[in-house]
């Protein structure tokens, strides 16, 4: 997405088991790859569904930082 991923818009790189399909490739966008697991992000291991967790935690971030 040459102008970046609109707020709460399904990534389009992601594959149908979401995972990225620019992972490793030199044009993945430099936020994308600055996004580092930390248990703020992912939760730890007494979490019953860290992925669930995770989205949770993206989508937070994304309306934190949708433009007006």
């Amino acid at each position: 997405m040459p102008s970046g991923k609109p707020a709460g818009m399904r990534c389009i790189q992601l594959d149908n088991e979401n995972r990225c399909m620019l992972f490793g490739k030199p044009e993945r966008p430099a936020f994308c790859g600055s996004l580092q697991p930390s248990i703020a992000m992912c939760g730890d291991e007494s979490l019953e569904n860290p992925r669930e967790y995770a989205i949770a935690w993206l989508t937070q971030l994304e309306a934190a930082t949708k433009p007006a």
